[in-house]
């Protein structure tokens, strides 16, 4: 097959975080799929056609990918970040897994972007420096049950934490619910850094301690870092310094 489709990320926001290899697959490609404000963020050019598409259809969208590079066409599929956090690389290949056998012939690539939760961890210090995990507060793809278990577990373990998609319009409740939580289970002030608009114009930095935290202080522009139990912070004018050490004392 003459086509092929690559799955990229774009990074966080600005353009300087796009990665060199991300510039080239798309300088080279015919078409370019993603959710509406992603594609947005691709310079129309002769040769290029965009195809925007809402949130909701990721199959779909893959699908379209797929039959558009099994024709010949040079495809890219974007995501903001990285594509494989939370966003289309996972689409693409269930999509790729169902549809027909012809299409696992087809040159694949997934390009690593920066993500939200590495750019706001660096715009705040260190607070990823020692163990961490990752968790989707949205509950559009799974069970709020399963959420909220895996909070209390990544508490336990006292793991930091980055928090994507915490609240938005259609789920303002849950984002509360993940805070309560918190604040019963970890009994301290350490640091939660809510990060919005990471590397844009807008961009906004707040580190709270975790008693103080309110579910306004959030939105789906919004990367949520909550501390673990060692984090620290140094103060300076302009804004604390946040990190964790790499070491535990035994």
């Amino acid at each position: 097959m003459s086509g092929w489709l690559v799955i990229a990320g774009l990074g966080p926001g600005a353009d300087g975080l796009v990665t060199p290899e991300v510039r080239a697959a798309l300088a080279e490609a015919t078409d370019v799929v993603g959710y509406i404000p992603y594609v947005a963020r691709v310079a129309p050019r002769p040769g290029l056609t965009l195809h925007p598409s809402d949130n909701r259809v990721e199959i779909d969208r893959s699908r379209h990918a797929l039959e558009m590079a099994a024709a010949g066409r040079r495809v890219v599929v974007v995501s903001s970040g990285d594509p494989g956090v939370f966003a289309m690389a996972s689409a693409v290949f269930e999509a790729l897994e169902a549809g027909p056998p012809a299409w696992r012939d087809l040159e694949i690539r997934v390009l690593p972007g920066i993500t939200a939760m590495l750019a706001a961890a660096a715009r705040a210090g260190a607070p990823l420096g020692h163990d961490f995990c990752t968790l989707n507060l949205s509950d559009n793809l799974k069970p709020w049950a399963l959420i909220e278990k895996r909070l209390r577990l990544a508490v336990e373990a006292d793991f930091a934490m980055a928090f994507y998609n915490p609240r938005s319009k259609s789920r303002p409740d849950g984002f509360r619910r993940a805070l309560d939580l918190l604040k019963t289970a970890c009994g301290d002030a350490r640091p939660v850094i809510f990060a919005r608009a990471v590397s844009t114009p807008e961009e906004e930095i707040r580190v709270v301690p975790l008693p103080e935290t309110t579910p306004e202080m959030a939105d789906m522009r919004t990367l949520v870092i909550v501390g673990a139990s060692t984090t620290r912070l140094i103060a300076r004018q302009g804004g604390p310094i946040v990190y964790t050490p790499r070491s535990v004392p035994a």
